[in-house]
């Protein structure tokens, strides 16, 4: 827009070119009522900041436990974590991307300097809202506001508006030829359940593997546990809707708990002559959780926590499920180091390593956000 002035200016360029931007967003004005199409400003990213335009952004059952009080963050709030758009504007200092780039937001930023960024093991970074429900940006304040209210962000994406704004520790680049409406998923569920296969349980060839929940990040372990070679994925839900797909991606078995009248991880157990190698919990329930550890194999059996736990519930569990050998571990965004990974992820995608198309049931206009929701509720 700017790229042929060149005389000098007494006042710094970015006042030239960044200012406020107003647009459609999805405002949360309070718990457990609908999404509220709203006019809001987007103020100019400040240092070490980046706008950018929305182009897809997916529905996560994360955004619905904010709505329901599941995962507690303060309101009124524009929610929305996995999605894939284009830099507009970028504050002073930022050098990982300029205006045009397409890229995807980070709701686990990488900062590369905390504890968790240097260590090999740990991908939290410090600089996550996840946990801290603080909904704003570094400096302690918020870019959005709607009716001359200041409106708070959401694990740092917010993006259920057509314009938001992240630290630039909160961005990916991606490839330019990625197209957006796929590779969005990216940003959350897919890597989320990918990552919970490959890279947190490290599934081998050859293993039994049981996936409790089979929604889109439930369905994306199953797509890991493949890629990695297991011999056996059984599926678990109690939707049997699901099941078509869950084999259509990789699943070997897939069952009902409902069609049963012994708890389901000793009908597992059964199926599999003493448990399964590894199990995942991709639904945010306490009782799935305790049943997916008990399914594994007594002695070296791994079950990973995925689905995020609702708030204020504790779980109570026979230690000796543990005594014997077997782990317990919980998985954030599928482990991955967010800024050097997703790029790797995408460009897999545009190799055809794994697919994503399968993962998306629906496509709407922004404006029906609601009725996603409600397909997302329904099981839809």
């Amino acid at each position: 827009l700017c790229g042929d002035f060149k005389m000098q200016v007494p006042f710094p360029f970015s006042l030239l070119c960044l200012q406020v931007i107003k647009c459609k967003a999805a405002v949360m004005w309070e718990a457990n009522k609908p999404f509220s199409i709203e006019e809001v400003e987007v103020a100019p990213p400040k240092e070490h900041e980046v706008r950018v335009k929305i182009v897809a952004t997916g529905i996560c059952r994360s955004d619905d436990h904010v709505i329901t009080g599941a995962l507690v963050m303060p309101f009124p709030i524009i929610l929305g974590h996995e999605a894939a758009g284009v830099v507009e504007s970028v504050g002073q200092g930022v050098t990982a991307v300029k205006p045009g780039d397409k890229v995807i937001p980070l709701f686990v930023p990488q900062c590369g300097e905390c504890q968790n960024c240097l260590n090999t093991k740990g991908n939290l970074c410090s600089k996550t809202d996840l946990g801290t429900s603080g909904g704003l940006m570094a400096d302690g304040t918020t870019r959005f506001t709607c009716k001359g209210k200041a409106i708070y962000h959401f694990l740092g994406t917010s993006t259920f508006t057509e314009y938001t704004v992240l630290h630039e520790s909160a961005v990916a680049k991606i490839d330019s030829a990625a197209p957006l409406e796929k590779v969005c998923l990216i940003g959350c569920g897919f890597s989320t359940g990918y990552g919970a296969a490959l890279q947190t349980a490290k599934v081998e060839p050859g293993s039994t593997c049981a996936v409790f929940g089979l929604g889109g990040v439930g369905l994306s372990v199953v797509i890991g546990c493949k890629v990695a070679g297991a011999s056996r994925i059984i599926a678990v839900d109690i939707n049997s809707d699901k099941f078509a797909k869950a084999k259509e991606l990789g699943a070997t078995d897939c069952i009902n708990p409902k069609d049963f009248n012994k708890p389901i991880h000793e009908v597992l157990t059964e199926m599999t002559g003493g448990g399964v190698d590894y199990s995942f919990e991709v639904i945010g329930r306490t009782d799935t959780m305790t049943a997916a550890l008990a399914c594994c194999q007594y002695n070296y059996g791994l079950s990973v926590i995925v689905g995020v736990p609702p708030a204020a519930q504790k779980i109570t569990f026979d230690p000796m499920l543990l005594f014997t050998g077997r782990s317990w571990k919980g998985s954030v965004f599928g482990g991955w180091k967010s800024k050097d990974a997703v790029p790797k992820l995408v460009a897999d995608y545009m190799k055809k390593k794994f697919v994503l198309d399968p993962l998306i049931t629906h496509t709407l206009p922004f404006t029906k956000i609601n009725e996603g929701f409600d397909l997302l509720r329904t099981g839809k």
